[in-house]
């Protein structure tokens, strides 16, 4: 049998002080080669040590108000994928709450409040 793999790259190009100046990042699966970015966060899985790990990076020229919103943009993300992971509409519902208020109150203009998706 034969697998498909898929390789995502992120490039960071930092300055003298290890503050990442840019970003660039690849996925030839969905078309995307060498794009530039100004943050990237990602989560990953250990199963051995019950714990998640994390890379969280922006780059000196990120907006504070884009910083706002790419937070709002996550939580609400983390809320669909949630619900698509544990069917719990309940806690979903309620992080969908929080998402909403985190929106109102880092005055973010186009958030949709519980912008349903599930």
């Amino acid at each position: 049998m034969i697998e498909k793999k898929s390789e995502i790259r992120i490039n960071v190009e930092t300055d003298e002080n290890r503050i990442p100046e840019k970003l660039t990042w690849s996925a030839q699966d969905g078309g995307i080669d060498n794009e530039e970015a100004k943050a990237a966060f990602l989560s990953i899985w250990d199963h051995q040590k019950q714990e998640t790990l994390r890379i969280d990076l922006w780059t000196k020229e990120m907006p504070v108000d884009e910083m706002k919103k790419f937070f709002h943009q996550i939580l609400v993300g983390m809320s669909d994928t949630f619900y698509r992971a544990t069917d719990d509409k309940k806690m979903t519902e309620t992080m969908k709450d929080f998402c909403a208020y985190f929106a109102e109150k880092m005055d973010i203009e186009d958030a949709k409040p519980n912008d349903d998706k599930k």
